[in-house]
């Protein structure tokens, strides 16, 4: 008999409820979140024999146990705090606690067997924490570019600059001209502003240009498809990380919500969007779908079959979304097989 160990994780602690296959708690343990209490757990569930750990994918705060488990030589399996959440919904125990969420995700890991395995760390891994960086840098852009409008038309009513420029050199030095000789608190913001732009444009190109070397050499094979550019690619072998924690194609299209949910009975078969799974690895493979559309040929004829069988165009989409995910998925195989190792990373 294998027993589940559901893990609920927190910051200062994790609460851990052993399951049989029917889902009845066998005994429950709350330790803290420390290597100390990760080798209490290891020894409390030694009890259980077989066993298998699921633990609710909040990264952040599980990493750490992860890497524990597994360097211990555990299995240990990732459960979607959507599936945790729908399984909690449906359970007669009600209320929340950590024990009653660990048992969630201890029923919710025996309702799916075929959960992704989690990785130790790798060259997937640091891929995606450059990747992440450099979204956050993005952001931050963004906001102060905001700012600085604001700051302009305040200086002089009707100043602003084109849309999508405030990233370039030449709209940054033409303001920096029309700014000099202006005094007063605001024109002195603006002034920082300017300098904080340039030097966050500086960072996120060095870190393109750095993720794009990794990329190039871990996943040639992804790159080389139609639309999928260097920070796409990034973002797909970052979120995936060890291809071969999924057992088939439609596995992975799962993981990605790429895979359509049927909305139908009787004669009319219809498909509405799957809000679920990875919505980074998702975005993703919606960023190369519409990309294709507007200049690839194969992509372009796909989605006139589709809407001339009578798809709408969100429809069709999906469609081309759901066959971007094959191609992903031996892409990515295609890729590990050339290396001839596993990433073993830590993967959304």
């Amino acid at each position: 008999m294998i027993v589940v160990f559901g893990v609920d994780a927190h910051k200062r602690t994790h609460t851990v409820v052993a399951a049989d296959p029917s889902g009845a708690q066998l005994g429950c343990l709350t330790v803290a979140a420390t290597s100390e209490g990760h080798l209490r757990l290891l020894r409390w569930g030694e009890q259980f024999g077989q066993r298998r750990w699921a633990i609710e994918d909040c990264r952040h705060l599980s990493r750490r146990l992860e890497a524990d488990l597994l360097r211990a030589g555990e299995q240990v399996v990732r459960v979607p705090p959507k599936m945790m959440a729908a399984t909690r919904r449906g359970a007669r125990t009600r209320g929340k606690s950590d024990p009653i969420d660990a048992r969630a995700v201890a029923r919710a890991a025996l309702a799916e067997p075929g959960l992704p395995a989690a990785y130790l760390d790798g060259p997937a891994r640091q891929l995606r924490l450059l990747i992440d960086y450099r979204e956050t840098l993005i952001t931050e852009r963004t906001a102060i570019q905001s700012r600085l409008r604001w700051e302009l038309h305040e200086l002089e009513s009707g100043w602003d600059p084109p849309a999508r420029t405030l990233d370039t050199t030449r709209t940054l030095d033409g303001i920096e001209t029309r700014l000099t000789g202006q005094h007063g608190t605001v024109a002195h913001l603006a002034h920082r502003h300017l300098t904080r732009i340039r030097d966050i444009t500086r960072e996120a190109a060095d870190l393109e240009k750095q993720i794009s070397r990794l990329v190039t050499d871990l996943a040639p094979t992804l790159l080389a498809i139609p639309g999928c550019g260097p920070l796409t690619a990034a973002k797909l072998l970052g979120e995936t990380a060890d291809i071969s924690r999924f057992h088939s194609r439609d596995a992975y299209a799962l993981w990605a919500g790429a895979a359509p949910i049927p909305v139908w009975s009787g004669n009319t078969a219809r498909f509405r969007l799957n809000r679920g799974g990875n919505r980074q690895a998702n975005t993703a493979l919606h960023r190369i779908a519409i990309t294709q559309i507007r200049y690839h040929p194969p992509a372009q004829a796909y989605l006139q079959r589709r809407l001339t069988a009578g798809n709408t165009k969100a429809e069709a989409i999906r469609a081309l979304k759901r066959q971007l995910a094959n191609t992903t998925y031996r892409a990515l195989q295609a890729d590990s097989a050339q290396h001839n190792t596993h990433p073993q990373a830590l993967a959304a």
